[in-house]
């Protein structure tokens, strides 16, 4: 009877308290980027008269400008995609090679091997030793200094072995009586059925590298080869702009608050992955869930 009254359009005051409080979640999550948006896109005359609560009187991309003029801020967008790219494409390989292998019951010392990989997860040498050893690596000031050390995680092994251990025995033993090697196995088989933990681990692991500024900041000396994160982290870290970006003002015949350049750089280091993540939400639950009652 409930169900039919609703479909009339009858509901109770439970759900219009339970829309009236899901309203207010949507707004507390996406007022901060309106708020963001709207202060990068504030002219200079609106801008120093304090920060915009809604939408600027006056609009200006004066501020976008700037930053796209910063040879830094291009580069830094160049470095991290690629970072991105290549460090969770390596990271997803080698993290599901050894998962692979500790997910076999005939692997010689596994029991080793996990409790070894499980002390990773808890404990860490530090920042100085870390930084010994990337230079006895040879990996400080270098781009592989992004790629290297994050190849594995005890986390993501674990939720691909649980994914691993679903499927049946049989099937890898059929393979194997066909000519499959454990490559082929691996390859053929096993990395095709896993779309949903793939797409889990590429998240977890790209708004990771996406996001991260520390390591541009301990590793790296060479500008051009430190993330965006790492130098909005520094754009925001200054109280005004550098003379780079008071000169590309001039150039616009103009002059912009840098509190604007730093709205506008936030949204900037933002948008790529506000617009992969929507393409990729939906496998998110699927592999958490994976890793969450098998493992």
């Amino acid at each position: 009877m409930k169900a039919k009254m609703r479909k009339l359009g009858h509901y109770t005051a439970f759900d219009y308290a339970l829309a009236l409080v899901m309203a207010g979640v949507c707004f507390i999550t996406l007022y901060p980027m309106w708020y963001i948006v709207a202060n990068s896109v504030a002219a200079s005359d609106t801008a120093r008269l304090g920060a915009v609560a809604w939408w600027p009187s006056s609009v200006s991309l004066d501020s976008y400008q700037v930053v796209f003029q910063n040879e830094y801020i291009l580069s830094g967008f160049l470095v991290s995609v690629l970072r991105t790219v290549v460090a969770t494409a390596v990271h997803v390989i080698f993290t599901a090679m050894v998962a692979y292998a500790m997910s076999r019951n005939d692997l010689i010392g596994k029991k080793v091997y996990m409790k070894i990989a499980m002390v990773t997860m808890f404990f860490n040498g530090g920042l100085i030793p870390n930084f010994i050893l990337m230079l006895k690596l040879h990996l400080y000031n270098s781009f592989w200094v992004f790629v290297l050390p994050g190849m594995f995680t005890f986390y993501d092994m674990v939720v691909f072995i649980s994914f691993f251990r679903t499927i049946p025995e049989s099937l890898m033993e059929s393979a194997k009586i066909d000519g499959a090697s454990e490559y082929r196995i691996f390859w053929r088989i096993l990395m095709p059925n896993c779309k949903a933990v793939i797409a889990t681990i590429v998240l977890f692991a790209g708004v990771y590298h996406w996001n991260d500024y520390y390591q541009g900041i301990i590793y790296i000396r060479d500008k051009s080869l430190q993330p965006l994160q790492t130098i909005l982290y520094k754009v925001l870290a200054e109280s005004s702009m550098t003379s780079q970006q008071q000169q590309a003002m001039l150039a616009l015949g103009g002059s912009a608050p840098s509190v604007t350049i730093k709205f506008a750089s936030m949204v900037i280091a933002t948008l790529p992955i506000i617009c992969i993540y929507p393409f990729i939400q939906k496998y998110l639950v699927k592999g958490v869930m994976i890793g969450a009652i098998k493992g």
